[in-house]
């Protein structure tokens, strides 16, 4: 949107030439009314000025705004373009027409208006960065180089134009050009900014020697620039120069001016970026750098959540929980925090800590359905089906009528009544679920499989059952369902083809479904095949898969 100091740049009292003192009246009474963002009054006063006043260039112009502030992007332009035609001098008329124009995708517009805009007004440098933008969007990159050299022209180099000139360059492949760009600036200016630059480019070709010596000059100039000691960091690890490395990266962590943020962005690509053994040969000055992040930034989430992902990610449990504990105790409002701390207990399958862990974050966020189904998982894993009832049921209240949280609740309440045996209230749970979406494949795979197991309804369940595989057709589980279905409708042909399907995409992994398999082989007498997977079924539920 506009800010609404733009429309002080255009005072509609001077622009309304031709205006009688009713017109002007009404224009001021308009931008009044935009001042107090009362913009449908304000657009049928400046109406009503247009309409007997067609010629009042500032009434077109506050129309425009209004109707850019009301997302009417087209009437917007219809104002706006007015309004330059009447005053083709004006800089703020087009300047908003431009805007209005990017603001549909009409770069081509936007390019025209931008270009004429700058034959008035030679030295306004936001219009020259604005066509670059658009250009580079198009790839008229000639085009964008073009305004550069114009840049250049009035107003002299500077290290934003060097280095956007140097970005074009390489994207057009020109690698040489921009790094000449880079060399022709550093002869006459000095920048810590595009020595880092050049450092980057030619680390990028393998010059780590070249690349050192523009990091150091870097930070000759400006000992704290980070992005240069994070380059001189990276050379130093690539030559396994650990010592200069480390202490390097602990330069960085405990620089004041860095934001925590970029601190906990750079040790976490560090992590990722390293082979294991590089982190089990260095983990105490690793842990160094951690331990001084966290006592440098003591209440920083960034800091207490990366260190205690840092400690998780090397198997030492017990500190990653008291860092993340401490993050969320630090940070009570913080969703992130109270939701990456409820996770992580997930993550340790300490069901026992999850329950309460969930219910405490429900009491500061109780419109968070997932610190609920996170409490599922705590309770399936407890077995406890009806605790899965009660949460499901609380998630519905809290949806509103959500469709997206509803609907699997009500499935998991299916679910649970039918292991606790309550078959008749389980389908009568089914039954709401594909009332309100009748193609949601989980409960009618669940739905389907059950009234197989009673050898009840087989027609129906296998509609319902092929419904899912139409639409995951790999889905090993829907496949299992189906092809067992086929099989007790004694369709074991149909069958057969789609258990060797559903073997490829994870059947072969289930005991229960092995020995389905093995059962439609049995049927159509291939007694030695069946035999095999009868075998490789009970491996696997001696294994403890189900």
């Amino acid at each position: 949107m506009i800010a609404a100091s733009a429309m002080a740049a255009v005072p509609g009292i001077a622009q309304d030439k031709k205006a009688g003192k009713t017109e002007e009246s009404r224009v001021i009474d308009a931008v009044a009314a935009i001042d107090a963002q009362q913009f449908k009054e304000a657009i049928a006063l400046l109406e009503s000025v247009t309409a007997t006043d067609p010629s009042n260039d500032a009434a077109w112009y506050y129309l425009g705004l209004c109707h850019l502030y009301k997302n009417n992007v087209k009437d917007a332009q219809t104002a706006l373009k007015k309004a330059s035609e009447l005053d083709p001098s004006n800089y703020w008329y087009k300047d908003r027409l431009a805007i209005a124009y990017s603001m549909t995708g009409e770069d081509d517009l936007t390019i025209a208006t931008y270009e004429d805009l700058l034959k008035e007004f030679p030295k306004k440098n936001d219009i020259y960065f604005s066509l670059v933008n658009l250009y580079l969007k198009q790839n008229q990159f000639d085009k964008a180089l073009a305004a550069m050299d114009q840049i250049e022209t009035v107003f002299g180099k500077n290290e934003n134009v060097t280095t956007t000139r140097y970005d074009i360059l390489l994207r057009q492949n020109k690698p040489e050009e921009a790094l000449k760009t880079l060399e022709d600036y550093n002869k006459e200016f000095s920048s810590p900014f595009v020595l880092t630059k050049l450092g980057d480019h030619t680390m990028a070709e393998y010059k780590d020697s070249v690349a050192l010596a523009y990091y150091q000059e870097a930070l000759d100039l400006q000992g704290d620039y980070m992005p240069a000691l994070l380059g001189e960091a990276e050379v130093y690890r690539i030559r396994r120069n650990y010592d200069e490395f480390f202490s390097a990266i602990g330069r960085f962590v405990d620089n004041e001016e860095t934001i925590p943020q970029a601190k906990a962005q750079y040790l976490s690509m560090l992590l990722q970026r390293s082979e294991p053994r590089f982190i089990r040969n260095f983990q105490p000055r690793i842990d160094s750098l951690y331990e001084g992040f966290v006592l440098r930034h003591p209440t920083d989430s960034s800091a207490l959540k990366a260190t205690g992902m840092y400690y998780y990610a090397t198997e030492r449990e017990a500190q990653a929980r008291s860092y993340l504990k401490r993050n969320m105790d630090t940070h009570p409002g913080s969703l992130d925090a109270t939701a990456t701390y409820v996770q992580f207990l997930g993550y340790l399958s300490d069901w026992d800590a999850l329950g309460p862990a969930a219910d405490s974050a429900l009491v500061r966020f109780p419109k968070e359905t997932a610190f609920l189904e996170m409490k599922n998982v705590a309770c399936y894993n407890k077995q406890d089906w009806q605790g899965i009832i009660d949460n499901s049921k609380k998630m519905i209240a809290i949806a509103q009528g959500d469709t997206s949280v509803t609907v699997p609740a009500l499935a998991n309440i299916g679910d649970m009544y039918h292991e606790m045996g309550n078959e008749a209230e389980a389908f009568k749970y089914y039954k709401q679920v594909l009332k309100i979406s009748p193609d949601y494949a989980p409960t009618l795979n669940n739905y389907a499989y059950y009234l197989a197991l009673k050898g009840k309804s087989l027609k129906k369940a296998c509609a319902m059952s092929k419904k899912t595989i139409e639409k995951e057709p790999d889905n090993a589980t829907y496949l299992d369902t189906y092809g067992w279905i086929l099989h007790l409708l004694g369709k074991d042909h149909d069958a057969k083809a789609v258990f060797k399907h559903a073997l490829i995409y994870g059947a072969k992994d289930s005991a229960t479904s092995l020995e389905h398999y093995a059962e439609v082989l049995e049927s159509l007498g291939e007694m030695d095949l069946a035999k095999v997977y009868r075998t490789q079924a009970a491996n696997k539920k001696a294994e403890g898969k189900e």
